[in-house]
């Protein structure tokens, strides 16, 4: 086996263990992923997050102030902080609360009465050892890692496992803070500690210490918070965008300045090319920002993490074996993508990251067929078949933190990718997308409410199509005969209803066809005649002539 498909491979499998696969739930699951009595009757508003980093012992410890809106009357609150990181003490008011610990998760009994429409806040103080992340991004946790030059590199990633690996919070998708988060990180002086958003302030503490502090006005998902601490360099840019001046910030460490002065002028052409097909760059307010990690990268809001080694490609490597994805930086283009999906419209329930993953991995197509065309565009997204497993459904189990397979990147990618075909209008299909950008815009949304808007604004029911590529592990056969000058037809491995339109080259023409699961004909000018399905449909075929 070659190289390329060795990586391609490494990709799969890293790419599955980035979340639950356990086919049998605890009772600790359904807490983290079911939104809960306790976590229902408040509305988050802000964090004011505060992390003192001790990297000798590899522990952290500060303080969160929650802001939330209170729903209906309850007493009662939910909290999430894991193992084996712990909560020493919550006060609100000036009282000092009493809390309950059930594995992962603080039941909170609050004295103050929680009168619905009225704001409040409280102070929850932890730390703890968190746990080390084995393999990040795949693995969730902290990365205590050195540079070259042996000066701490440090990094936190949580998409999978959840914030609350690394800090206090309410861990579930469904609840943003849409007034933002403020971070201040302490650390040694002289490093530099990079978060989300902007840099608001820094702080030169009497024990040797800086205190960095970011700030976040918009909503953000828990994930997308990030912590960064190294040697950085920093240099910046405005990109000339949709809605005006956008702040560009790099923060890379201070021997690589060179390499990625020159390999983040991607950045701006990924920016333009996501503006074209998704609408305006969603946090011109908290500007953007690639930051060097010392793992390959990940989609943190405004605080987009790179570690892919200032060269084309994954890794050097082209995924889809075509040649057209070594035209582009892979993590610059696939993490930024994740802006508009994941972190502006974000899924209520991990169970339905495909939201995440498939329009992200479809944007790496999308971003080539603005900047070359799209023939290449498509070569890359059909290449990247070949990483498809359908070892299971994409959308996974809900209710209880589970994602499903991880062929929501390609196999969501390439259902995408039909869809495109089934509009059949280049102009209409960039609106829809720029429509979802725009109607869904900082929201937590679910796989119907996606499924409903495509399905109304392409003006076809899309129902069985997206129960065979998101429910199913079937991939659609389109079974076909030509004698006595019919083509006669039909669509086999489907699911209940199946009926998807396809396009065809027969006797030189272009034919549409609606197959379904019982024989239909179409007349041809002679039974020698040959068929070819049109290769942005992915399905398969199986010709019965000779059989």
């Amino acid at each position: 086996m070659n190289l390329k498909k060795n990586i391609s491979i490494l990709f799969l499998l890293l790419s599955l263990s980035l979340y639950s696969q356990q086919d049998v739930f605890t009772h600790q699951d359904t807490l983290r992923g079911t939104i809960t009595n306790e976590r229902a009757w408040w509305d988050l508003k802000h964090y004011d997050l505060h992390i003192k980093v001790d990297i000798p012992n590899k522990s952290l410890k500060g303080s969160n102030t929650i802001r939330y809106k209170v729903l209906d009357e309850d007493q009662l609150m939910q909290i999430d902080l894991q193992i084996p990181m712990k909560i020493t003490g919550v006060s609100q008011g000036g009282k000092t609360l009493k809390y309950k610990r059930v594995g992962n998760v603080y039941y909170i009994a609050l004295h103050k009465k929680q009168i619905p429409d009225s704001i409040n806040e409280l102070t929850i103080e932890y730390e703890g050892v968190p746990k080390i992340s084995e393999n990040p991004p795949w693995d969730d946790g902290l990365s205590w890692n050195k540079d070259k030059n042996g000066i701490d590199f440090i990094a936190t990633t949580s998409q999978g496992g959840g914030a609350s690996i690394w800090w206090p919070c309410k861990d579930h998708m469904y609840d943003e803070p849409e007034e933002g988060v403020k971070i201040s990180i302490t650390a040694p002086k002289h490093l530099t500690s990079v978060a989300n958003g902007r840099l608001k302030n820094t702080v030169e503490n009497k024990d040797q210490t800086k205190t960095f502090v970011w700030e976040v006005i918009n909503p953000i998902n828990n994930y997308g918070i990030n912590m960064n601490i190294g040697d950085y360099t920093n240099f910046s840019s405005k990109y000339k965008g949709i809605n005006g001046n956008l702040d560009c910030d790099y923060y890379v460490l201070s021997y690589n300045l060179e390499k990625a002065t020159k390999q983040f002028k991607q950045a701006d052409k990924t920016l333009e090319a996501f503006e074209y097909w998704f609408g305006p760059y969603p946090f011109y307010e908290d500007s953007y920002k690639l930051v060097e990690v010392p793992y390959l990268g990940m989609e943190h809001q405004s605080s987009v993490t790179y570690g892919n080694g200032f060269k084309n490609g994954y890794r050097g490597h082209d995924l889809s074996d075509t040649g057209w994805g070594l035209k582009f930086d892979f993590i610059i283009v696939h993490e930024s993508g994740h802006e508009w999906f994941a972190n502006s419209i974000t899924n209520v329930d991990i169970a339905d990251m495909w939201i995440h993953e498939s329009f992200t991995a479809y944007s790496e197509n999308l971003y080539l067929d603005y900047h070359i065309s799209t023939d290449a565009s498509n070569a890359y997204v059909i290449g990247t078949r070949k990483l498809i497993q359908n070892d299971k459904p994409i959308i996974g189990a809900y209710n209880v933190n589970n994602a499903g397979s991880s062929d929501m990147y390609y196999k969501g990618a390439n259902m995408l990718h039909i869809l495109r075909q089934l509009v059949n209008d280049d102009d209409k299909w960039r609106s829809i997308l720029k429509g979802i950008n725009k109607d869904f815009y900082h929201q937590t949304v679910t796989t119907k409410q996606i499924e409903n808007y495509l399905s109304k604004h392409i003006g076809i029911d899309l129902q069985s199509f997206f129960d065979q590529y998101l429910r199913s592990v079937k991939i659609p056969v389109l079974e076909y005969s030509i004698k006595d000058n019919y083509l006669v037809y039909r669509w086999t491995n489907i699911v209940k209803k199946f009926k998807m339109p396809i396009k065809i080259y027969v006797d030189k023409q272009i034919h549409w066809l609606t197959p379904t699961g019982s024989w239909q004909k179409l007349p041809v000018k002679n039974t020698n005649t040959a068929l070819k399905v049109d290769p942005n449909f992915y399905i398969n075929t199986e010709n019965l002539t000779a059989k």
